[in-house]
C-alpha cells in the first residue's frame, strides 16, 4: 500500500491556503511581454486560461501564445477560455506569432491553441502554418506545442506533427472517471490514442494533469500507468484554480507534500520528467522538457 500525505479539503468560506498565494506581476520585462502582445493583436492562455503564473513567465520575458482566436467550440466545465461561436480565423497570425516570439527572443516558445471543431480541418493547416514560420523566423528557438484532439482526425493530427516542433504536448486534464464532467466533447481513450501515434511518429510526448476535482490515488496511479503505457514522456501536476462560480468547484486543495510524493512516484511509474506542484500548470518551465 501506497502511503501518502495527507490533503486539505476545501470549505466554503474560507480562504486558499498559502502556498497558493502570488504576487501580482510587475516588472519591466513583464510590461515588455504585455505590449509585444498587444502590438501584435495575439492571444495568450497566460491571460486568456488566468494562469497564475503569469506574472513570472512575463517576467522573465516568455509568453505561452494561443493561435487561432480565443473563443473555444467546446464547453469544458474547469476552463476560463471563452466558449461559443469562433469568428473568421487569422491567416496572418503566424507570422505575427514567429515575429513577437523573435523580438522577445526567448529560446524556447510554447504555443497553444482554442477547438476549432466547426472547421473543416480542425485548425491544422493553421497550426502546421505557424510551426513552419516560427522556425523560419527562429532558426535558433526550440518549440512545445500544445495541440487539441482533432476529433481524432489522424490525418489532421499528422499534418501538424510532421512540422516536427521538439515537442507536442496533449492534456489528459483528469482522470477517467471525470471526464464526462471535466471534458465533456472530449474521450480518455482518444487522447491517450493521440498521444500514441505521437510518439510513434518519433517526438517528444507531453501531458498535463490537474488535481483537486475529486479524483483518487488510484485514479492519479491509473492516469501515470495509462500515459507511460501509451508513450508520454513528461507529466505536469497542478492544483486546479476555479475560474468563476460558473467552473467546477475545488473538491480539495492538494498540499505540496504530496505534489513531491506524485513527482516521485511519477517518475518512478516511468516518466522521464514530472513537473508537480500546487502552482504547476502545462507550459511550467516547459524549457526543461527539450531533453
Amino acid at each position: 500500500m501506497i502511503e501518502l500525505p495527507v490533503t486539505t479539503p476545501e470549505k466554503k468560506g474560507i480562504s486558499k491556503p498559502s502556498w497558493l498565494k502570488i504576487e501580482l506581476p510587475t516588472g519591466e520585462n513583464y510590461s515588455r511581454v504585455k505590449k509585444l502582445v498587444r502590438e501584435h493583436k495575439l492571444h495568450t492562455i497566460c491571460e486568456d486560461g488566468r494562469c497564475p503564473n503569469m506574472g513570472e513567465c512575463w517576467g522573465a520575458g516568455t509568453a505561452t501564445f494561443m493561435i487561432l482566436g480565443n473563443v473555444c467550440t467546446r464547453s469544458c466545465s474547469f476552463c476560463a477560455v471563452a466558449t461559443g461561436r469562433p469568428g473568421e480565423y487569422d491567416l496572418d497570425e503566424p507570422a505575427r506569432v514567429a515575429e513577437a516570439i523573435r523580438l522577445m527572443g526567448v529560446k524556447h516558445a510554447v504555443i497553444t491553441s482554442v477547438n476549432r471543431d466547426e472547421l473543416k480541418d480542425k485548425g491544422a493547416g493553421v497550426w502546421a502554418a505557424t510551426i513552419r514560420e516560427v522556425k523560419r523566423m527562429n532558426p535558433q528557438t526550440t518549440m512545445e506545442t500544445l495541440i487539441p484532439d482533432f476529433k481524432a482526425h489522424w490525418d489532421l493530427l499528422e499534418m501538424v506533427i510532421a512540422e516536427k516542433p521538439e515537442v507536442v504536448s496533449h492534456n489528459m486534464e483528469t482522470v477517467a472517471r471525470l471526464y464526462r464532467l471535466v471534458r465533456p466533447q472530449a474521450k480518455y481513450e482518444r487522447s491517450l490514442e493521440q498521444i500514441k501515434r505521437t510518439k510513434e511518429f518519433g517526438l517528444r510526448t507531453k501531458s498535463g494533469v490537474m488535481l483537486g476535482l475529486g479524483e483518487t490515488d488510484d485514479e492519479i496511479c491509473q492516469i501515470m500507468d495509462d500515459l507511460v503505457a501509451h508513450g508520454c514522456e513528461v507529466l505536469t501536476l497542478g492544483q486546479y484554480l476555479q475560474p468563476t462560480k460558473m467552473h467546477l468547484e475545488v473538491r480539495e486543495f492538494v498540499h505540496p507534500d504530496k505534489f513531491a510524493f506524485w513527482k516521485e512516484e511519477g517518475e518512478r511509474r516511468g516518466f522521464r520528467h514530472v513537473e508537480s506542484g500546487p502552482m504547476v500548470r502545462s507550459s511550467y518551465h516547459a524549457e526543461k522538457h527539450v531533453f
